[in-house]
């Protein structure tokens, strides 16, 4: 099979339903619609905006006039909204006066959540596909003097069969699972006592100070509530971060036009006063928890909204998982349990390469211990012996 393999610098050079007939549509962080939102809303650079430090450099493969894979990546200028550190690696090239960045990056910009990022249409072989990518992109990476390639957040699978060549590397995020739960109260029956009364507590103190919440689809969000959850998006990045956000007004509007179906909204009243929300993407079997912000504090108010009506949602919907976002330990004594996830690296120089493959290989066993470690903090009964 004859490949024709070339990278492009916006979504405008290539059709949405070409592109969505490879990614699919279920999936919502590789589907055109999100990732070309990112452009026009000037969050990634695109012909409107080349000041980000993220620049689309997504490849294309054809066969013939096929469209058969996609891989999303950015040319990078900084290491900021991948959720994969690499600042250590940059300050050694610094420190011994080489160039880190540029470097591409096969990711979805400021969404740590697992998923496709190489997309090969159903009846093409995948591993052959995978392996040409390979080549080509590591040869584009030389010749535009390009640092490093780095693939975050991909499948497992992707992940371990790029491993051989491209160094993996491993972290530890908390999900939840659905285990065939009818209700709330079901899932906290699995719950050791003390633990399930400590949960109930915290749903209970959140209603004790007059918060309700409310969970609206895509299709049912009011404009003047798209702007009241931007407004709690931009307060709590600013009280973090010092700036508004990495994402724009005009990025959540259009979203909201373009994949309605795949938002999950939910938002915290306070005396019939919207004070908070929780905006979250879902796919057939997954809710994904993105974006939250605030404008009062109460107490507990961040897990009620961000993590029990996200799982609450998903009993009542069927979803097999949910990914609520990078970090916070403080997710195991809620039922989300630690799984691994992947990142595979090309580093150029050989130096380096060499020097970045050691240190991963004992930070390995360093997750592999914090993993164990974690899952000794989950709240559930402990199995009884037979």
């Amino acid at each position: 099979m004859d490949l024709t393999l070339k990278f492009i610098t916006s979504l405008s050079q290539v059709n949405a339903t070409e592109w969505n007939s490879v990614t699919g549509k279920d999936y919502p962080f590789t589907r055109y619609e999100f990732l070309r939102a990112l452009e026009l809303s000037g969050a990634v650079g695109s012909d409107e905006n080349q000041d980000s430090g993220w620049q689309p450099q997504h490849l294309l493969v054809h066969a013939g006039s096929q469209l058969v894979a996609v891989m999303p990546a950015y040319l990078k200028l900084h290491s900021y909204g991948e959720y994969v550190f690499d600042h250590a690696w940059a300050n050694a090239y610094h420190q011994y006066g080489q160039a880190y960045y540029p470097k591409l990056v096969t990711a979805i910009p400021f969404t740590p959540v697992s998923g496709p990022r190489i997309c090969i249409a159903d009846g093409y072989d995948q591993q052959h596909i995978i392996k040409k990518i390979s080549e080509y992109t590591i040869d584009y990476c030389a010749q535009k003097h390009f640092s490093s390639w780095h693939l975050l957040f991909p499948k497992e699978d992707i992940s371990k069969q790029l491993a051989p060549t491209f160094m993996q590397r491993t972290a530890v995020h908390f999900q939840w699972f659905n285990e065939g739960f009818t209700s709330f109260d079901d899932f906290l029956a699995t719950f050791s006592s003390r633990k399930r009364k400590n949960l109930k507590k915290e749903r209970q103190q959140v209603k004790d100070q007059n918060i309700c919440l409310e969970v609206f689809s895509g299709h049912d969000i009011p404009e003047a509530i798209w702007e009241r959850f931007y407004h709690f998006y931009q307060m709590t990045y600013a009280k973090r971060s010092g700036h508004g956000g990495y994402l724009s007004k005009a990025f959540f509007q259009t979203l909201a036009q373009t994949m309605p179906e795949s938002i999950v909204l939910v938002l915290a009243k306070h005396n019939n006063d919207y004070i908070a929300g929780a905006l979250n993407f879902r796919d057939s079997d997954t809710l994904y928890g993105r974006y939250w912000g605030c404008v009062q504090e109460f107490k507990h108010l961040h897990f009620e909204t961000c993590y029990y009506q996200g799982i609450d949602y998903c009993i009542r919907a069927g979803l097999k998982r949910f990914d609520p976002g990078v970090q916070g330990e403080h997710k195991i004594q809620r039922g989300f349990r630690p799984v691994y996830t992947y990142s595979n690296h090309w580093i150029v120089e050989p130096a380096f390469r060499d020097a970045i493959a050691d240190f991963l290989h004992k930070e390995c066993s360093s997750v592999e211990c914090y993993l164990t470690s974690a899952c000794e903090y989950l709240p559930f009964k402990t199995p009884t012996k037979d």
